[in-house]
């Protein structure tokens, strides 16, 4: 039969006892015990909530890239009313 019964338990209390002492003992079966209950409740909150999650799909930002969009002209601006002197009067 599976599982471990009490005459097989004995042993492994008696070498956790001798390895641990008689001090850290309950101290280490405390924090096992946590541990496990954490574990179990994290699995329940697997579990339990799959109805919970979005049915929509997150929002994607849909951004131009500076390096794929088409270049921008912008008028030049005159610095002054008269003609530069690289450029012909218009």
């Amino acid at each position: 039969m599976p599982g471990l019964h009490p005459w097989e338990l004995v042993p492994l209390v008696l070498i956790a006892l001798l390895i641990f002492g008689p001090k850290k003992l309950p101290e280490l079966g405390s924090s096992i015990g946590k541990t496990i209950k954490e574990f179990q409740k994290s699995m329940r909150e697997v579990t339990e909530k799959p109805d919970e999650q979005p049915t929509q799909p997150p929002q994607v930002a849909t951004t131009a890239r500076p390096e794929l969009s088409a270049p921008t002209l912008s008028a030049p601006t005159p610095a002054s009313t008269g003609p530069t002197p690289n450029q012909p009067p218009v």
